[in-house]
């Protein structure tokens, strides 16, 4: 049997090509990892251990993809999910996406993946790979087995497969440029103060610049397309961001969330690009959208990142949400100004040939709006409140 194996290099996926071999008959192992940001000795090594337990392997880079066609959505629609700005989430489709074109290539209609039972990934893995492929078989070693952590380690070390995790140090890690998350061992205590070797992105507080330093983002329709008063790509963008903010030591977020089966787990991440961006981003949208576009667009906004942390990608509602998302968008044009400094990142300036502000109209020094004018809706102002008071008071 020929199975097409979701691969990342990491413990779980690499635990899977003996299993998959010894427990459920397959002697064909296509393994396939999709490069949406990790670093490049990553794939390196992924691509090594993969050849050398024997499977035939491919690598697809869908950065340029990723960017587009994922992160650039998630800006538009603010995509966070209790305080985590949607990064190994956004990424699951499109990497069920790619294993699907490589089945496809190779005459494959069985899958397998490491995900386990108590994550997220499964459901935004299968759910794509279902959706795209549906008579497509699943494999879930991990799932299936109903493997622990440890469990996995020392079974590696039976079959002499090289793992990074210890005991100690059983963090489980997902990179892709858009975010960083860190979980596993004493980081699931949620009142254990997470050690500095966790982190890869950012630099704590004593080792960052004492100077601020402000930066400019331009937007066009709602998409970041220049950096510091430069235009450059999407990829090159957010890599410079993540580097920027990084160096200042913004972007890291610590919070409880709730994942899809109802488990309230603690997670760390990092995504300093991903913390800027979407902070320039909702602040040139408080400048050019009306106090009603901005009211009813953070109820979709909220929606979308909904679906889009359970991996609802491809569903028909996602589409019809962004469909309003994309109107909004198209005035979502300007330059926003921000400033990092010791873990903070503070908007300190926007502009846009959008703006809806007229200073002529706002200014306390200027007459060109009448305040005379005012003195008619005030009175009527909250008008069935003070009717109700007047009833009450009999």
């Amino acid at each position: 049997m020929k199975v097409v194996l979701v691969y990342s290099g990491g413990l779980d996926t690499s635990v899977c090509i003996p299993l998959l071999r010894e427990e459920y008959g397959c002697d064909e192992i296509v393994t396939v990892t999709v490069d949406v940001g990790q670093p490049k000795d990553e794939i390196e090594e992924a691509e090594e251990k993969a050849r050398a337990l024997g499977t035939e392997h491919y690598t697809v880079d869908a950065k340029e993809e990723f960017v587009r066609e994922y992160i650039f959505p998630a800006i538009k629609a603010n995509g966070n999910y209790e305080g985590y700005p949607l990064s190994t989430a956004i990424a699951r489709p499109l990497i069920a996406k790619k294993a699907v074109e490589v089945a496809r290539d190779v005459g494959a209609n069985v899958f397998g993946h490491g995900c386990t039972g108590k994550g997220n990934d499964q459901f935004r893995i299968e759910l794509a790979l279902r959706t795209l492929m549906p008579e497509c078989r699943i494999i879930a070693p991990m799932r299936d087995r109903n493997l622990t952590r440890s469990e996995e380690i020392d079974y590696a070390r039976r079959k002499g497969i090289p793992v990074k995790a210890t005991a100690e140090r059983i963090w489980s890690i997902d990179e892709n440029m858009w975010g960083r998350s860190i979980e596993g061992g004493r980081l699931e205590d949620p009142d254990f103060p997470p050690p500095e070797e966790i982190y890869a992105w950012t630099r704590p507080m004593n080792l960052t610049p004492d100077e601020p330093r402000t930066i400019s983002i331009d937007f066009e329709g709602g998409v970041p397309v220049g950096l510091d008063g430069k235009r450059m790509g999407g990829v090159e963008l957010v890599c410079m961001l993540n580097m920027i903010a990084g160096e200042h030591g913004v972007g890291r977020i610590d919070i409880m969330e709730d994942r899809i089966l109802g488990l309230k787990v603690r997670e760390n991440y990092e995504c300093p690009a991903a913390t800027v961006i979407l902070m320039a981003h909702k602040a040139l949208e408080a400048l050019v959208l009306t106090r009603e576009e901005i009211r009813f667009k953070e109820i979709v906004d909220s929606t979308w990142s909904e679906m889009a942390y359970q991996g609802l990608w491809f569903d028909p509602l996602k589409m019809d949400l962004e469909a309003f998302i994309d109107k909004t968008q198209e005035r979502v044009t300007g330059t926003v100004r921000i400033r990092l400094q010791k873990g903070s990142a503070v908007v300190v300036g926007r502009n846009s040939p959008w703006a809806l502000y007229s200073e002529e109209l706002a200014s306390f020094d200027s007459k060109a709006f009448d305040q005379r004018e005012s003195e008619g809706i005030v009175k009527i102002h909250g008008l069935q409140g003070r009717m109700y008071w007047m009833r009450a008071r009999g």
